[in-house]
């Protein structure tokens, strides 16, 4: 196992806040494997990158020899987790968690190694509770202190609804940090609470408190917005390589190296080597495609993250496109603008009305598909080449004003 200091550099890659951050190097500097638990409601039968980010901490984790223990809260996703939420969620049926739950062990498996990742259902411990033991924990915990929570004290200052149930949930998922010895919990910055309750459960019945280590929300593809699927700006893990390919090279310069930091399996001299690389003028387009590949192979192997490629060139660098295509930064008012618009902002029509005629005539291609509703608007956030003909290429970083 590699030193304390080694490993907790590492660690601390992209985590977002870690309690207590001494107290992780001196558990790191035991030598011996540490209970790491992250544990996951079956909600949703499919994953997005946003997902992994959790997932791939337990990964270094599990590359440093430590025991990784992927929890399912098929008994906690009966409750439903009020996280974040202005009103009660709906809980699961058994039928849907089982269902779910099978397709998360599927999808964890394409980045942690199954021979050595624990998988748990907190039913285990949870269904053969006893009323009276269930009250002993909630006896654990105030409603004051359940009321330090934003999302309970938001809905309980609005008048909104607070089922008893809801408060049962963070203390569920306390007890299962008691239950498995947990000595490091890993989870979103949106679940600091939940974790700090299992530290205070674990000191209550008398085992050292977990170190709680919580990991950014991931932008999406806009760069603003956590990724998400209602949004339209996410990445599906099971998405065809070519769809995730082309995703990815999608994102501005900026938020790449955002993706490098919490998607990237690569070590961190690595990542700063290719960081100084592009700052002393190495295309950074192809630090992008390097990027584009390592995280299609990893879901759609070597020979996906190819496909991948390829579709890309055929339909991007289509049209005799140049190596050194040029790049303007446009700015948009409410986060869009027409293609009509786009064009004759980036000089590649002299006015709309010659767009419309452009657009019209089936002459104008959007990231190397043809274009030919006049209406199609562009989202802020992302990179797009706009070619007019064959000889009027270049690609805008369009950004909200």
């Amino acid at each position: 196992m590699k030193p304390a200091k080694e490993q907790l550099a590492e660690l601390l890659r992209g985590t977002e806040e870690v309690l207590l951050e001494r107290e992780l190097e001196a558990r790191l500097a035991t030598g011996r494997p540490l209970k790491v638990k992250a544990g996951f409601d079956p909600t949703a039968p499919d994953l997005h990158l946003g997902h992994t980010v959790l997932v791939n901490k337990m990964r270094q984790f599990q590359a440093f020899g430590h025991e990784v223990i992927f929890l399912i809260g098929d008994f906690t996703g009966m409750i439903g987790d009020p996280t974040g939420k202005n009103a009660t969620r709906p809980p699961l049926t058994p039928e849907e968690i089982a269902a779910n739950a099978r397709t998360y062990e599927a999808q964890i498996f394409k980045i942690l190694d199954p021979e050595l990742t624990r998988v748990e259902f907190n039913s285990r411990w949870m269904g053969p509770m006893s009323a009276a033991d269930l009250i002993g924990l909630a006896a654990r915990h105030t409603v004051a202190r359940m009321l330090e929570r934003d999302d309970f004290s938001r809905r309980y200052a609005e008048g909104r609804p607070i089922s008893i149930h809801e408060f049962l949930y963070p203390l569920v998922q306390g007890y299962d940090s008691v239950a498995l010895q947990a000595d490091v919990e890993l989870g979103g910055t949106d679940q600091k609470f939940n974790l700090l309750v299992g530290r205070q459960l674990q000191q209550a019945w008398g085992q050292p408190p977990q170190v709680v280590l919580t990991v950014p929300l991931l932008e999406g593809l806009d760069g603003v917005q956590k990724m998400s699927k209602s949004l339209g700006n996410y990445v599906g893990i099971d998405e065809p390589p070519a769809v995730m390919f082309g995703k990815l090279m999608s994102i501005t310069d900026e938020l790449m190296w955002r993706y490098y930091e919490l998607l990237s399996f690569r070590p961190l001299a690595e990542l700063e080597a290719l960081r100084a690389e592009v700052a002393a003028g190495r295309n950074p387009m192809e630090a992008k495609f390097e990027l584009a590949h390592e995280l299609t192979a990893r879901f759609h192997g070597e020979a996906g993250a190819r496909a991948g490629r390829q579709d890309f060139d055929q339909r991007i660098r289509a049209g005799a496109m140049p190596e050194d295509l040029e790049c303007r930064v446009l700015e948009c008012a409410g986060g869009e603008i027409g293609l009509a618009a786009a064009l004759t902002a980036a000089g590649l029509t002299a006015s709309n009305s010659e767009a419309f005629r452009e657009i019209r005539q089936r002459a104008v291609r959007v990231d190397g598909e043809r274009v030919e509703d006049p209406r199609l608007t562009l989202a802020a956030g992302r990179r797009y080449v706009l070619a007019v003909g064959k000889r009027r290429i270049i690609e805008i970083d369009l950004r909200p004003a």
